[in-house]
């Protein structure tokens, strides 16, 4: 995730920064092609992102697996340590949201998102009005659908990293 990270910000550049052009050629002739490292995609992403403002978004970090996000938010950490331009907006549900205030040092604010009821009602129909097999679906299982989904949709929150550390707005 962290080196498609440094793609985008190194393509969003005029100029590709020199140590990175060397690291790509130094492992394009490493046999199997092996790519960076993390600690090195990490130093290359803090070159790329000190250079000018820098928004980086990851949508659902919650759908991470546990293991590779603790990994990348102490690697995100690290980027903002040393790229003080740079901001990440995250969004995911609640049980993350304690993780992430800690391994991004408490330099976050929350914002929490809860659908409403009857926007997801109305969503849920739109959809089956446009299922193209409108006979497979009997009038119980629609009602169920219209019951169980709305009960079991959860609030999601947004963190963003701010120049320096705000009061949190709590779920």
């Amino acid at each position: 995730m962290l080196g498609a990270l440094l793609k985008q910000v190194v393509n969003g550049l005029e100029e590709m920064p020199e140590e990175i052009a060397q690291a790509y050629e130094e492992h394009k002739n490493v046999i199997d092609g092996q790519g960076p490292q993390l600690t090195d995609i990490v130093k290359m992403l803090q070159t790329t992102t000190s250079r000018k403002p820098t928004f980086i978004c990851i949508d659902a970090l919650d759908e991470c697996a546990a293991r590779y996000r603790v990994k990348l938010l102490r690697s995100l950490n690290e980027v903002l340590q040393r790229s003080p331009g740079t901001r990440v907006f995250v969004t995911g549900r609640p049980h993350i949201q304690a993780e992430v205030e800690k391994r991004l040092s408490g330099r976050v604010t929350t914002i929490c998102i809860t659908p409403k009821r009857l926007d997801i009602i109305s969503y849920i129909h739109a959809r089956l009005d446009e299922d193209t097999m409108p006979d497979a679906m009997d009038s119980g299982l629609k009602a169920e659908i219209l019951e169980k989904i709305p009960q079991d949709i959860s609030e999601m929150y947004v963190e963003a990293t701010t120049p320096e550390k705000v009061p949190q707005v709590m779920c």
